[in-house]
């Protein structure tokens, strides 16, 4: 097709057919809206084959290697089984490609135009799309664009090498690393660490930067690390990597000054996320975007081009989460169509896949003294509930945040099992400003995981009924940090 030869005209265009991207194809086809949607690779994007599902099949996998210990106490007659990581590697291939199938459908059943290309910005309403030899060019009204982020290697790393691995890569060995050396604070690392000490790797993880989690949720963290003899080194200082045929070299100095040398089978790294902006040509038609190319959007993941919308890991606010993707691609959508939607990340919630995971939502206790708040603090260790004890899952503790003053929860934050299902719960506890009294009152089924919640509020006031409390305690910025237990 010669340029300029036809000019398609469309109502909506989206581009990028990830989490974000077909939602938002999905949901404003259900408005009545006329969608066209560019991918260039495949539908369901990084998140669906390269991200979010295959680490999950990871987690979920060395999750149920660490059941096998308490199946053999419930009677079942097990040998010790390893892994095969070549039916893993099946078994993920299978749920993604079903997965895949499953997002070509919804868009087929909602009349979502599918086109295969790379697509670019021409002009202020127009785009052209290439694909092989073909290029067309397209005319719309309004334009969302949901292009996702690449991960590239640390500025630290200055060479590519055969032995270091980024997350669309540590998901696709053929061979378990003897020694798996971590490096990196971010979710991923942290799950990709217990994920292949529960394989039988040897892990050691390297913490460049501090992590992010409440302090009680950290320690207790770390206590697992210890207890999985996955060896934790804080802070880095002077990297350098060599690596040779069979084994990759770190040398750097650690948070408390000391020089280290770590040597192991395979290095991984999240790296740094760099958002896919580049060919899209924004700079030319009034898209303001900050310094590393995230784009600047409202509360309606609009642009500063009124007919330009953005989404996901390519806007400059919240992290690259998939669940901000779909919220600001159902948001983008419903505007477009007329509505007058919110997108709110203020409660986002953090979600970690380790074993045992870890689900949390608003304030930490450290912000919390940080922002001289005077607030209170219960913590309910999973020991101490009946169903933790009776399913082997004992490991974990839920903590709650709550202003002093207005008894308003301020922050939820567990580690256990059950953290991510509760977690819906922290956050639709959060964004109605409950307060403690909202959660003592309902009922909680027994014996559950969710009543782990409830004594870890009625701590707030020493009336857990599990677990022997102190007296209720309110803590500020100047005072020291004692749990109410």
């Amino acid at each position: 097709m010669v340029v300029g030869e036809m000019i398609e005209e469309r109502d909506l265009v989206i581009i990028g057919g990830g989490p974000g991207g077909y939602t938002a194809a999905i949901r404003a086809a259900q408005l009545g809206l006329s969608v066209t949607l560019i991918e260039k690779d495949q539908l369901g994007g990084i998140c669906l084959n390269q991200g979010c599902i295959p680490s999950k099949v990871w987690a979920y996998a060395a999750r149920k290697q660490s059941e096998i210990p308490h199946m053999k106490q419930l009677g079942f007659d097990m040998e010790s089984p390893k892994l095969n990581l070549d039916q893993l590697l099946t078994y993920k291939s299978n749920v993604t490609e079903q997965l895949r199938k499953g997002v070509e459908s919804l868009c087929q059943g909602n009349q979502v135009e599918v086109i295969q290309g790379k697509a670019t910005f021409t002009s202020e309403n127009k785009m052209g799309v290439e694909n092989g030899h073909q290029f067309d060019i397209y005319q719309f009204k309004k334009a969302i664009i949901a292009t996702g982020c690449t991960a590239t290697l640390p500025k630290s790393f200055s060479h590519n090498y055969e032995r270091v691995v980024l997350s669309h890569d540590i998901f696709r060995l053929k061979e378990l690393p003897n020694h798996l050396i971590v490096y990196g604070s971010d979710d991923i690392s942290l799950e990709v660490a217990i994920d292949y000490q529960s394989f039988g790797s040897q892990v050691t993880l390297i913490l460049p930067d501090a992590l992010t989690l409440d302090p009680s949720i950290e320690k207790e963290l770390m206590r697992v690390f210890k207890k999985k003899k996955i060896k934790v080194i804080k802070g880095v200082n002077g990297l350098s990597i060599e690596e040779t045929d069979d084994q990759v070299q770190l040398e750097f100095t650690d948070d408390q000054g000391k020089e280290r040398l770590i040597e192991g089978t395979h290095l991984y790294t999240s790296g740094m996320r760099k958002p896919n902006v580049e060919e899209l040509g924004l700079a030319r038609f009034g898209v303001d975007q900050i310094e590393d190319g995230y784009i600047v959007v409202n509360h309606h993941a609009q642009t500063s081009n009124p007919n330009i919308y953005a989404i996901g890991d390519v806007t400059a606010e919240g992290p690259a989460l998939a669940v901000k993707a779909i919220k600001q691609g159902k948001v983008a959508a419903e505007a477009i169509a007329g509505g007058n939607p919110e997108a709110d990340l203020t409660f986002l919630p953090t979600i970690i896949h380790t074993t045992p995971p870890i689900a949390s939502v608003g304030l930490t206790e450290t912000v919390a003294k940080e922002h001289g708040l005077e607030y209170q603090i219960g913590e309910f260790s999973l020991k101490a509930n009946g169903f933790a004890m009776l399913s082997g899952q004992k490991e974990g503790l839920i903590k709650v945040v709550s202003d002093a003053k207005t008894e308003i929860i301020l922050g939820i934050h567990m580690i256990g099992s059950g953290a991510i299902e509760l977690s819906s719960s922290f956050v639709q506890l959060l964004e109605m400003a409950a307060k403690e009294e909202d959660v003592h009152f309902p009922n909680y089924a027994h014996p559950s995981m969710n009543e782990g919640l409830l004594e870890a509020v009625e701590a707030l006031t020493g009336h857990a009924i599990h677990q022997i409390d102190s007296k209720k305690k309110p803590h500020t910025s100047d005072s020291h940090t004692v749990k109410i237990r």
